[in-house]
């Protein structure tokens, strides 16, 4: 019988090397998309760690604020991620990198114990910069990092002149004191409906539908509020207390050995109290209370002969 017109005759060995073909396709594409997924993950994890290196020389112990960028090749989202369990807790930096226009997520995370980064929970772009102060309460606790991306503006409308100075000589291009435009994040002070309000009658930052609280007059504190969000922001003042608590037990012991080799200093039961009390803190808005408390053991402090701090 003789075959069809026009149909098609494969043999074995073409079918066979056609599936064979499409196999190895196929598998050459898998290893291959593992091996820049691995990459990735790679790159990420040490990138989150150079990150945690460019934020050292932050630390200085200097009083005024000082400042970095950081420039990253490719777009970057920073997860700020807060862990507020143990001891110290522990400030966690999770990174997602762009390649081939997707975004790359991965499971590393990369953790430092002793940094307390203010952010919002994901921030983005390649550029970023990084300020920090000193943070005292009532000696110093840790230097805090706020980090913001070069794509978004802050805009301090009607700052107070403190302020205004603190923020101009900072230097930093997308931190402005004036001649704020639509698309920048607006910061007023003592007015409403602006995207970010502070009112320094009850020390509280309204941003995003929520608020949290600073302590007094520290400006430190508050830059915190402005540039995280509710639940960052409520885990790194939980972190910060545990310090406080901490170092509070520590200058009491300190106290107890100066009083053994004849210089008295009666600030014992103040610093005992104080520990309790700000391992205690629950949220921000129980701040007030505990900085009353710590500028009574910093004047007792600075009037004392035997000065703890």
């Amino acid at each position: 019988m003789k075959n069809k017109k026009g149909a098609l005759e494969i043999s074995f060995g073409w079918l066979f090397a056609i599936i064979a073909g499409v196999v190895i396709i196929f598998i050459a594409i898998y290893i291959s998309s593992r091996l820049i997924g691995t990459q990735q993950t790679s790159i990420s994890a040490q990138t989150g760690k150079q990150i945690g290196i460019l934020l050292d020389p932050l630390e200085t112990g200097f009083e005024s604020a000082q400042t970095t960028s950081i420039i990253i090749p490719s777009e970057t989202r920073i997860n700020n991620i807060c862990d507020s369990s143990g001891a110290f807790g522990k400030q966690i930096i999770n990174l997602e990198q762009k390649s081939f226009n997707k975004w790359v997520k991965t499971d590393v995370n990369v953790g430092f114990q002793n940094k307390y980064i203010f952010s919002e929970g994901q921030t983005e772009g390649k550029k970023f910069y990084v300020f920090s102060k000193p943070f005292s309460f009532p000696f110093k606790i840790a230097d805090l990092m706020y980090i913001t991306s070069s794509d978004k503006t802050y805009c301090f409308a009607d700052a107070p002149s403190e302020i205004n100075t603190e923020i101009s000589e900072l230097n930093q291009s997308n931190l402005i004191v004036s001649n704020c435009a639509a698309n920048d994040i607006k910061i007023c002070f003592g007015k409403e409906n602006c995207d970010i309000n502070v009112d320094f009658s009850s020390n509280s930052v309204e941003k995003n539908g929520t608020i949290v609280y600073f302590a007094g007059d520290d400006r430190t504190l508050m830059y915190a509020a402005i540039f995280s969000n509710k639940t960052i922001y409520e885990c790194q003042i939980k972190r910060l207390m545990s310090r406080v608590g901490e170092l509070s037990s520590l200058y009491s012991s300190k106290e107890l050995l100066i009083n053994g080799k004849g210089c008295q200093n009666d600030l014992g039961s103040n610093l005992g109290e104080f520990s309790g009390l700000v391992n205690s803190l629950k949220k921000s808005s129980e701040l007030e209370i505990i900085k009353m408390e710590a500028d009574s053991i910093s004047e007792k402090n600075n009037a004392g002969v035997c000065q703890l701090w």
